[in-house]
């Protein structure tokens, strides 16, 4: 009965699978790669256990991206693109899991297909989205096991939990709230499996290697959560969480929130009712860390498919107006956001869209407010994703106004590691000798000493005139980035001639420094 009913809906679930994959096809080539992409297919050129700001799967994804299928934009998103499907798979298994049928696998599917949350964060080579998958799969393999008891599942989980703290350490934080949760109810006897002990090994022997590699690197972990709560997170406030996670979703919000109250009342869904203690423990301990909103993305889809479950309570089959009505309630507030979420226009009809917005949407203004406060024509992960080749072929010219000895003897050295991802990049296509940076991890790939006579410096602030002028014979601002759309316009390109011995000693003084962090 139980395996029966198990597999009914696959073709169903597949359709969804093929809808979120399609989209993802029309969205994936266009404009160019976001800044973080530039940093991680950088880590798939240095592959080693750990980095400065992330485990290191995003980083084997970057370089079989690249291995498999080239070095396109479209190529590095492959994956991305593949994972997403697999999120959609995942969640409407689990939504017939709970006894979900076609109407409420269809709106758990969809959550996941149209909701903001979803739609803007699972198409860039970031960790986010394999964070994503590795949380949903955990709690498919723990209600399989519940409806199951079969202890594979709990060997998968061990797995599952491991290769998820290699993708983002929130995993961590994740498996901790699932336990709390199941201490929370009658399946707290879970735990007391002899086989747990089997999956936390599991979990532990794939996680050390990047245990040892933080301890071996001064734990940059810590530094890099220092910094990032310095810089961004001390300024969300409590309240700035909560109504973020209101409006992640959109209009589906009615559909995770159903879901939630499901897990905690319903008698049908009471096996899973750890699921929603694990949610508000996880919600808790984000809002309290000053947690950015997509830290608790991954927690959607089960509440996703229990609200898919819920709707399908509710709304019995012969009340086919009441579910179409259900449908254009939760889809049509999606639409008019689409496409400034998900790149699935040309620039330039993006562009329109954008402007169309600004002037009879104005609500929708958030969207397009950045880390400075300021509103912009595009998003930033947009802006993010714009003037990257602009600026390396600038530097580019600069180089070769050398001759072949002077630039022998020049270093390239970029400001940010967005700019370094993409001097690392797209300066294979000029030839370009490769980049130094002491931004993340790049300071991890400099030379103990640097003596050149030419540097061409990338600058997106003021740290030439302000500070490496007086060690350099002379400088010469030789051009920007001049896209207007670019999150980097204005970002200057210098080019220093002979630096002298105390820019050496700072130079070596300050990357000892990053090195400890």
């Amino acid at each position: 009965m139980y395996q029966n009913r198990r597999s009914t809906y696959a073709g169903f679930i597949l359709v969804f699978v093929a809808i979120k994959v399609v989209l993802n096809l029309f969205a994936i080539s266009h404009f160019g790669f976001q800044r973080d992409e530039l940093l991680h297919l950088a880590l798939g050129d240095h592959l080693a256990w750990g980095y400065k700001e992330v485990p290191p799967f995003i980083a084997v994804i970057a370089k079989l991206s690249s291995t498999l299928f080239g070095d396109s934009i479209f190529a590095t998103r492959v994956f991305c693109t593949l994972f997403a499907g697999l999120i959609v798979w995942f969640t409407g298994l689990l939504t017939v899991e709970f006894g979900g049928r076609k109407f409420g696998i269809a709106l758990a599917c969809l959550g996941i297909i149209l909701a903001p949350a979803f739609v803007g964060s699972e198409y860039l080579l970031q960790p986010v989205i394999f964070d994503q998958f590795w949380w949903v799969l955990t709690v498919y393999l723990i209600v399989k096991y519940i409806n199951s008891s079969s202890v594979k599942y709990l060997y998968f989980i061990g797995i599952a939990v491991g290769l998820g703290l290699l993708t983002k350490y929130t995993m961590g934080f994740f498996a901790l709230a699932l336990v709390i949760g199941l201490l929370f109810t009658k399946q707290r006897r879970l735990l007391f499996n002899k086989h747990v002990l089997g999956a936390i090994l599991i979990a532990l022997v794939l996680f050390i290697p990047n245990v040892i590699w933080q301890f071996q690197h001064h734990l940059p972990v810590i530094t890099h959560m220092s910094t990032l709560r310095k810089t961004q997170l001390d300024y969300i406030k409590p309240s700035d969480f909560i109504s973020q996670q209101v409006m992640v979703n959109g209009s589906f919000i009615l559909l995770w929130l159903t879901g939630f109250f499901f897990l905690i009342f319903s008698f049908k869904l009471r096996k899973y009712q750890f699921l929603a203690f694990a949610y508000i423990t996880i919600f808790l301990f984000l809002m309290e860390m000053s947690g950015k909103s997509y830290y608790i993305f991954g927690a959607y889809p089960m509440l996703f498919a229990a609200g898919g479950f819920g709707f399908e309570r509710w709304i019995k089959n012969n009340k086919y107006q009441l579910r179409t009505l259900t449908f254009v309630v939760l889809i049509i507030p999606s639409l008019p956001i689409f496409p400034m979420l998900l790149p699935i226009l040309p620039l330039k009809q993006t562009l329109s869209f954008f402007e169309f917005n600004r002037k009879y949407n104005s609500v929708l203004d958030f969207i397009v407010t950045w880390e400075d406060h300021q509103k912009h024509p595009t998003t930033q992960d947009y802006g993010d994703m714009l003037g990257w080749d602009e600026m390396t072929k600038k530097v580019a010219d600069v180089y070769n106004t050398l001759t072949p000895d002077q630039q022998k003897h020049t270093i390239i050295w970029a400001d940010n590691y967005g700019e370094a991802g993409a001097i690392h990049h797209f300066g294979k296509l000029y030839n370009l000798p490769d980049v130094y940076s002491l931004d993340s991890s790049f300071t991890l790939w400099t030379p103990p000493s640097l003596s050149p006579d030419y540097i061409i410096y990338i600058d997106d602030d003021d740290n030439v005139t302000k500070r490496l002028a007086p060690y350099m014979q002379s400088y010469k601002k030789i051009g920007e980035v001049d896209n207007p759309l670019a999150r980097e316009k204005g970002t200057a390109i210098y080019l220093l001639t002979k630096p002298d011995a105390m820019f050496a000693y700072i130079y070596q003084h300050e990357r000892a420094k990053k090195l400890l962090e």
